[in-house]
């Protein structure tokens, strides 16, 4: 039985949340390949940070520097709130953990992704 996009989110948000990144990305992965514009950028934004602490976790920090910078481009035009997310929380500490990365420090505390609302796709940007 297919999982409908909220049940995935979810699912996604709670592996992100406990730092099960990769795991993360493959979930979320999911609902946005059919998914088109506004939303589209918005479930990537979230694919780059899961997928950048992934790297970093990794010892990959060109690559972590890379997509946490992918991520807050994208999140940009989602801010402060989008899908039940706040966005503008998850883009403050992903920048602050960029910032701790691109010093050649290692991030200890990686963010959460607080959610304040059921997701809704949003396919008309409302």
């Amino acid at each position: 039985m297919q999982k409908d996009a909220a049940t995935l989110f979810d699912e996604g948000i709670e592996l992100f949340n406990r730092c099960e990144f990769f795991d993360c990305h493959e979930v979320l992965e999911e609902i946005w390949t059919p998914t088109k514009q506004p939303e589209r950028w918005f479930l990537q934004s979230l694919i780059h940070f899961a997928v950048g602490f992934y790297h970093h976790q990794r010892g990959n920090f060109a690559g972590a520097t890379r997509q946490l910078r992918k991520g807050l481009r994208k999140i940009q035009g989602y801010l402060p709130e989008w899908g039940g997310v706040r966005t503008a929380a998850i883009e403050q500490e992903a920048r602050r953990c960029l910032e701790i990365i691109e010093a050649g420090g290692r991030v200890e505390t990686f963010p959460k992704i607080e959610q304040f609302a059921a997701y809704r796709p949003q396919a008309d940007g409302a």
